[in-house]
Parts: structure tokens; sequence; C-alpha cells
């Protein structure tokens, strides 16, 4: 079980936030904010990576059922190609934490950028969705939904194979890429094939 800071022990309302899909060729960026109670226990809750598939589905019901209050906001392509994708990482994590209807007192932020939000304080953690459990819990909301989301465009286009590939950059994923074209889902800032090929976008 992962440890909570210090700051969970006093009376302020901490809200912990992550995202999904940042290296990915197609689909959009998703984030999560979650806000957990100060008696927070939920065993096998790390970090979405470490964790199977069938292990954050089961998770999922049971973060969004202990919470005190938890949002999820993508960003989509056509903003990441505009404002590029750190930025709409920043933005869906924004827009993650406007929805909550518990307003935070402190924002704990995995990673090193952030940018602040309604003036509140936060604080970048790297790998912090091994290190918290607010983050975790938000690591495993966004990994989810997006790749539900991911899922749902699979039946569209299913010689991208995304139901297995989530959008990432696997070989048979670009490999799909030049044979078939891009999609209006790719990610057109993105290298989507290795130099050597040329893409006509």
């Amino acid at each position: 079980m992962l440890k909570t800071l210090k700051r969970q022990l006093t009376s302020r309302i901490e809200a912990g936030t992550d995202e999904a899909g940042r290296g990915c060729l197609a689909g959009p960026v998703t984030a999560a904010a979650v806000i957990l109670p100060k008696t927070f226990k939920l065993p096998f809750l790390n970090d979405s990576k470490k964790l199977t598939d069938r292990q954050r589905y089961a998770l999922r019901p049971l973060i969004e059922e202990q919470a005190l209050s938890f949002a999820v906001a993508h960003v989509f392509q056509e903003e990441i190609d505009e404002i590029n994708i750190l930025n709409a990482s920043i933005k869906a994590m924004h827009l993650a934490l406007e929805q909550l209807h518990l307003k935070p007192e402190f924002i704990l932020v995995d990673g090193n950028r952030f940018k602040p939000f309604e003036n509140l304080p936060h604080e970048c953690i790297v790998k912090g969705d091994g290190k918290y459990l607010n983050i975790a819990a938000a690591s495993v909301l966004a990994k989810t939904y997006r790749d539900d989301f991911m899922n749902s465009l699979h039946d569209k286009f299913p010689v991208y194979n995304w139901k297995k590939n989530k959008g990432y950059p696997t070989k048979t994923h670009r490999e799909a890429i030049k044979q078939f074209g891009i999609t209006n889902h790719h990610r057109k800032s993105f290298q989507l094939l290795p130099k050597q090929y040329k893409l006509e976008i």
C-alpha cells in the first residue's frame, strides 16, 4: 500500500491529479483528479502502469465509491496539435480539477511540470503515482477512462488495433499507419512514422 502525505492528516482538502496517454500517437490525453478521505485504505492500489488491466478495472469502482470527489477530462488530438502535448496534459488536469464538486485547498501533481490552478498551492511529485494514494487513484481513473475511449474507437478503425495498443506507438500501430494512412484521431504534430518513411497528411 502506498503512503499518504503528512498534510493529508490535517484538515486541508487535498486533490491528486494525473494523466494518461501523453505518449500516444492517437486519441486524447486524459486526466483525472481525486480527493480521498483521510481514512482511505485500498489494498493493491498503485501506479496504474504497475497494475494489470483487470486490477485497474477492479479498483476503479472502489475508488469512485470511496472518493469524496473525483472527475475525469479529455483533451483531444486537435487541441494537442495546436497547443502541444505538455500544455494539453496540464489543461486536462485543470479541466478535471474544475469538475470536482468539492473544492481542493492543495493539489498534488504527478510529474515535474504544472501551471497554477485557481491560485491554489500545488506540489509536483516525480513518480508520484507510485508514492501517494490520491495520485495513484487519479492514475487508475485516467488510464481506464482513456482505455474505454480508445476501445470505443477500435470497432470503427480495427486496422490500428487500438483495443490492444490504445494508440501507443507499437510496431503494429505504425505498420498500420504506413499501410492505411492516418485517421482524424491521430496526432499530426507527432512523429507518426520513422523519418525514412514519408507520410501523406
